[in-house]
């Protein structure tokens, strides 16, 4: 069969594992009947420092005219803080004319959108920097939940591991699911990962609040979220009425009391997951009380049940 050329394009702080996870994955779909060809260029034609230190040789700068069927453009941290310098954007403008289709790790979603390829599309990029590429980018439609993304030829993928996830999908639009399966058992991942980004996210990150009452509330159920509270005791400790309070949260958070209590015992539950308590000790401890409430809340939030989240994400017991 014709082989297939994947080329990632890299520069100064590139992310390793966006690169070698990625890579690995097209790699090991080789030894299962696939032809894939792995090349990796710079927008100089020069080796890159890595974000881990060493050099990572290229194969040039990427300005022939030879076929490109997959290209992959890499993230690093610098990508969301500091604008995309037109070396970098002008080579995947130029690369992306030459490919078949278009896929991005982790911030090198930034790339992408500096270049104008992600107008009009959906997209993610790590749950970290899915605000900032919204703002920052308004033509984009960014789903900050996805583990990748796919619209019309162009792909996106969320924060680092992510990747290996992205190609895994790419391996299995060539070859099948028969092939990605055998690479994700070699490689010993996920075919697909369970729920969305916010299972490693957090799904609450209150900023300083302006006002002492509001404050106050927010601190009594951060210090404890698995307390008795309701709209009305929380307002006792605000010391205002519980419809002020409401406003109060709306106005500086954008939620209700009741919301905000739930978002906190959600996040102290995966705390307690993770320490290895069961599903029912999770309930009590994170005060849902009833285990089926703290199903069908945990369900809803992350995408994953609670029992299953446990079984992947548990710390090893020392």
């Amino acid at each position: 069969m014709d082989g297939h050329n994947v080329t990632f394009l890299v520069f100064d702080g590139v992310k390793l594992l966006d690169v070698s996870g990625p890579a690995e994955v097209f790699t090991e779909a080789n030894q299962h009947g696939a032809a894939y060809r792995v090349r990796h260029v710079s927008p100089g034609g020069t080796p890159v420092t890595t974000s881990v230190g060493p050099l990572l040789p290229v194969d040039g700068d990427g300005t022939g005219t030879g076929r490109i069927d997959t290209l992959v453009v890499a993230g690093g941290d610098r990508l969301v803080g500091e604008p995309i310098e037109p070396e970098l954007r002008e080579s995947v403008a130029r690369l992306a004319s030459r490919a078949g289709r278009v896929a991005s790790v982790c911030t090198g979603a930034f790339v992408l959108a500096a270049a104008g390829l992600l107008d009009g599309r959906r997209a993610t990029t790590h749950w970290r920097h899915a605000e900032t590429l919204a703002r920052a980018y308004p033509a984009i439609d960014v789903q900050p939940d996805a583990i990748y993304v796919a619209d019309e030829g162009v792909y996106t993928s969320a924060g680092v591991s992510a990747g290996i996830d992205l190609a895994l999908a790419l391996v299995e639009a060539d070859h099948g699911p028969g092939v990605a399966r055998s690479v994700a058992r070699a490689l010993v991942v996920y075919m697909q990962r369970p729920g969305g980004q916010s299972q490693f996210s957090a799904p609450l990150r209150t900023p300083v609040p302006r006002q002492p009452a509001l404050r106050a509330a927010i601190e009594a159920v951060e210090a404890d979220p698995g307390a008795d509270h309701t709209v009305a005791s929380l307002a006792a400790i605000a010391m205002v009425s519980p419809r002020h309070l409401g406003r109060l949260f709306a106005a500086e958070l954008g939620v209700s009391p009741a919301r905000f209590i739930e978002l906190a015992r959600l996040e102290a539950s995966k705390s307690f997951l993770d320490s290895g308590y069961n599903v029912t000790e999770t309930a009590q401890l994170s005060g849902f009380g009833s285990p089926e409430t703290f199903r069908r809340t945990f369900t809803r939030r992350f995408g994953v049940a609670p029992s299953r989240y446990r079984r992947h994400f548990t710390a090893t017991a020392q």
